[in-house]
């Protein structure tokens, strides 16, 4: 299991226990974490899993993909800005924190 906690732009956080395997947006979305749409379903195609991960050691480099789709984010594009769905517990990360841009769509 993996502790993700999702920090809100009001100063609330959301902590969630997720199990190796499941992506930040995937357990955003099953845990019912405001601000992660997850449109695509989390095939990397529009961005509505955007977060900013301040501590990015660890996580794979951006693809080619979650870089393009960046572009396209509601919010500000910054040098932390991620797709939730490409970031996945167990393989990438034991515990990660995540900000949650304040617009998705």
């Amino acid at each position: 299991m993996a502790l993700i906690t999702y920090q809100h732009a009001d100063g609330s956080t959301d902590e969630i226990q997720a199990a190796e395997g499941i992506s930040v947006m995937r357990a955003a979305l099953t845990n019912g974490v405001a601000g992660i749409v997850g449109e695509c379903g989390g095939q990397a195609m529009c961005a509505t899993c955007h977060v900013y991960v301040p501590d990015q050691q660890g996580l794979p480099e951006l693809s080619e993909d979650e870089d393009e789709m960046l572009d396209c984010a509601a919010d500000e594009r910054t040098d932390q800005s991620r797709l939730g769905c490409q970031l996945v517990c167990g393989e990438h990360f034991a515990d990660l924190t995540v900000r949650v841009p304040q617009v998705q769509v």
